[in-house]
């Protein structure tokens, strides 16, 4: 028999992992670490829900890499071919025709089922094809198995603590093969106690039909030369440790077998008793654990009295070997350092944070605006123009304030589709763009001449005002320093044909606030503009930007002086021109999807051609 008859697993081999379990992959990359493998046991992921695969970042060791992601089996064997195990975290529903396609996989030789409650013809036909194709399955119901030093399935052996304590970095010389998942962790510590270690620990799962057999795994054993003694643990109900028995008799096991059957308890209780797997079910009185512990050591098993005393047969029969000098020595190496993952130990250290939000916190049940619970924003029906205050502001606005941002946002959320904002966006959709990249290219056209002069006007106006500047002082000055007045100016709207958004807010603030001082001044400017042409009218840039300032004043002592500056000056008030446009530029971009409508080519006789002559510039063609 060759090696790789009976070996399934080296320091070299590598698993694909079907469904995406970050905590498993991570587990199985630190022991590749502490084992100081040179390549990652996950060579991929196969996440059908990934709809364009991808990357999975995990450590390795101390630094980041790439687990590469495909959305199918074929995709990832056919990328992958050094990859021959398959880790398969299907659910139960699905776990059938998964492992199905991964038998089928040339290059896949052991496919581990992790689910539980695969239905017992499924696993049966499973069983049946795996034989008939030479391959190997471990589960359903598993946790995996490990060999010591070199790979790792899954959870197998807990944290990277208890693995370490249990020695499982280090190879030992003892063949250990379990049903339960969870006993065979305990073994795993028991071993490492009285012996060299583990060579190779397998759990073939708790249904009644496993793809792979206790006396499978031993048999792989007793062909396995490094492998020098074999610890099994079965459980009642069943009869496949009588296979061990037969196997036993025929002499195709001669290597010391440490066995004990778990389930002894059964025999006081009354009736039929099932424990917690599938298979754990004794019936007929030859499926009980004593029944079985008994043909065992008949047989020639080294049977315990208990449990409590498998660890002692281990350590006498592991020092009968040693005696006969069939134990090499075991090299001691230093374990790499693993790191702690941060959240692990968050409460414990001091990490300065990379960022700082004092608008929102989402790291409890529900996220708070601004100290809001967002539960009592929805119940409590809270105004738009209220919500925004919070989240811009951190202030609780009067009603009128937040009636005026409501207003705003409405007056604002569209001007046709001439103008530049959605303009961008009707050619950005119409040459076949998603609706963030056509909004995004219409939002990008705000500035100064187009929903830009909010804030511009009021840092000019506001600046006026607070220097003691006339009207006139304030026109002659930034016609001297060559600036256009922001929020002055409209290329279609004048005194004769007034623009209505700005009529509604002007009556909106006379009506609502305190007082316009900057209203008012804005106002007198308009009359000195409008003397010089008759379209140097308060556009409505500048009257939300002016009336904005005026809000400010009659919240009284809600905003600071600071917060009134920085209000200004970090432009936060063309937020209300951007926020509010981006509704009509979403409207476009629907349009223009519903019309179905073409690339757009810009009329070729609307454009003014004025080149120069190519002689003049030098050439003589």
């Amino acid at each position: 028999m060759s090696r790789s008859d009976y070996q399934l697993f080296t320091r070299e081999t590598r698993a694909i992992i079907f469904n995406l379990q970050a905590n498993a992959i991570q587990r199985m990359l630190d022991f590749d670490h502490v084992c100081k493998r040179e390549k990652p046991s996950v060579a991929a992921v196969v996440n059908p829900n990934a709809k364009q695969g991808g990357f999975h970042k995990v450590f390795w060791g101390t630094k980041e890499i790439l687990i590469p992601v495909y959305n199918t089996i074929d995709q990832a064997v056919t990328k992958h071919n050094d990859a021959d195990v398959m880790i398969n975290f299907a659910s139960f529903r699905s776990a059938f025709q998964t492992s199905v396609d991964a038998l089928h996989a040339d290059t896949i030789k052991t496919v581990v089922i992790i689910a539980e409650g695969v239905p017992e013809r499924r696993a049966r036909e499973l069983a049946a094809m795996a034989q008939k194709m030479g391959k190997i399955i471990i589960g359903p119901a598993t946790v995996g198995g490990i060999l010591a030093g070199g790979f790792k399935i899954g959870n197998t052996g807990g944290t990277i603590e208890n693995i370490i304590e249990s020695k499982l970095h280090l190879q030992g010389s003892v063949g250990f093969v379990s049903k339960s998942g969870g006993m065979s962790n305990e073994a795993y510590n028991i071993i490492s106690h009285n012996s060299d270690g583990l060579y190779e620990g397998i759990a073939i799962g708790g249904d009644s039909y496993p793809g792979s057999t206790l006396l499978d795994h031993l048999l792989r054993y007793e062909a396995n030369p490094d492998v020098k003694m074999m610890v099994c643990l079965g459980e009642v109900g069943g009869t496949e440790e009588y296979r061990i028995v037969e196997a036993l008799k025929e002499k195709r096991i001669t290597k010391p077998l440490v066995c004990w059957v778990t389930g002894t308890i059964a025999s006081r209780m009354k009736g039929e008793v099932q424990f917690g797997h599938a298979g754990a079910k004794a019936g007929a009185s030859n499926e009980t654990a004593e029944a079985k512990n008994k043909a065992l050591a008949e047989a020639g098993a080294i049977v315990p009295v208990s449990f409590d005393d498998y660890g002692e047969k281990i350590n006498q029969e592991f020092k009968k070997l040693e005696a006969a000098g069939k134990i090499g020595s075991r090299e001691e190496t230093e374990v790499p350092f693993v790191p702690v993952d941060f959240k692990t130990v968050a409460n414990k250290v001091r990490k300065p944070t990379g960022f700082i939000c004092t608008i929102t916190d989402d790291s409890g049940d529900e996220p708070l605006y601004s100290g809001v619970p967002m539960s009592k924003v929805v119940e409590n029906n809270m105004p738009l123009g209220e919500m925004i205050g919070l989240l811009w502001f951190k202030k609780k606005l009067p009603e009128f304030a937040a009636r005026y941002i409501e207003l705003v946002l409405r007056l604002t959320a569209d001007h046709g589709p001439c103008v530049s904002g959605a303009h961008n966006t009707i050619v950005t959709a119409r040459a076949g763009r998603d609706l963030m990249s056509s909004v995004a290219a219409g939002i990008l056209t705000i500035g100064p001449r187009f929903g830009g002069a909010v804030s511009g006007a009021a840092k000019h106006f506001s600046s006026a005002l607070k220097s003691g500047l006339s009207p006139l002082e304030f026109v002659n000055d930034m016609k001297k320093k060559g600036i256009n007045i922001p929020g002055i100016g409209h290329r279609i709207k004048s005194a004769t044909n007034p623009d209505i958004r700005v009529t509604l807010i002007k009556a909106f603030a006379k009506e609502n606030f305190v007082s316009t001082p900057h209203l008012d001044y804005a106002l007198e400017v308009e009359k000195i503009t409008l003397t010089k042409r008759n379209n140097l009218i308060l556009n409505v840039d500048g009257a939300i930007g002016v009336i904005f300032l005026d809000l400010m004043e009659s919240c009284g002592e809600i905003f600071s002086d600071q917060e009134k500056s920085e209000i200004v000056e970090f432009e936060i008030l063309n937020g209300l021109f951007m926020l509010g446009r981006t509704i009509g530029m979403i409207g476009h971009y629907f349009d223009q999807k519903r019309l179905r409508s073409a690339l757009y080519r810009h009329p070729m006789d609307d454009v003014l051609y004025d080149l120069p002559d190519s002689s003049d510039l030098g050439y003589d063609f």
